[in-house]
Order: structure tokens, then C-alpha cells, then sequence
């Protein structure tokens, strides 16, 4: 990966209030970080290989959950004023207990039954 791909993708995953010279940065510590690494020289091609995907693998479970915490933001910011009553219940536990829950009309339905 290039250090402009590598920038981009630290961008996208830390979210837009991060600038480029901040991303920038970090690409720079991880850089210096990977040449400091003793094993380098002892690593086999397969092992490196395995560490891409290991990477990639790691970058794409960030950005799922960064999908998650979005998704799980957009839901409290619709919840009813009901569930955030609850003391100690603030919105991302009000949303966390509707999204176990489900449709609370569903429940109405299985009671009245």
C-alpha cells in the first residue's frame, strides 16, 4: 500500500473531524514503526503475505464497525424520550435495548394473545 493509500484509509477510519496532516502522522509513525521491526530480515515471504491479509483483514473490521456505530448513533437519535427516562439509560443503551428487543408493538401483540 501507498502512503496516499494508507492516509485515506486511516482517514476513513477515524472519521471526517481528522485532517490530512493529522492521518499523515500516524502513516508516519506506522512507517517508522516498520522500520524499526527486528524481524524484518528474518521474514519469509509467506509470513509477510499473511500479515497483508491480517492488515487488510483488521481495516476491514474497522470500517464494519464504524457502519455499526453510525447505525447504532442514527437509532438513538430516534428513540422515544420514554426508554432515556430511565435513570442511567442514556442513548446508546436505550438503543441497544430497543435493538435486542425489536418492535415494541410486537410485545403489545404477544400479551393481549
Amino acid at each position: 500500500m501507498s502512503e496516499l493509500e494508507i492516509t485515506t484509509a486511516i482517514g476513513r477510519l477515524t472519521g471526517r473531524d481528522k485532517s490530512t496532516s493529522w492521518c499523515l502522522e500516524r502513516v508516519q509513525i506506522l512507517a517508522a514503526a516498520a522500520r524499526r521491526n527486528p524481524f524484518k530480515e528474518m521474514a519469509f515471504p509467506s509470513h509477510l503475505i499473511s500479515l497483508q491479509l491480517l492488515i487488510k483483514l483488521l481495516l476491514q473490521y474497522q470500517e464494519h464497525l464504524a457502519t455499526l456505530v453510525k447505525s447504532v448513533d442514527a437509532l438513538a437519535e430516534e428513540l422515544h424520550d420514554l426508554i432515556q427516562s430511565i435513570p442511567g439509560i442514556g442513548t446508546k443503551i436505550a438503543a441497544t435495548i430497543l435493538a435486542e428487543i425489536g418492535e415494541i408493538d410486537r410485545l403489545n401483540k404477544k400479551l393481549r394473545a
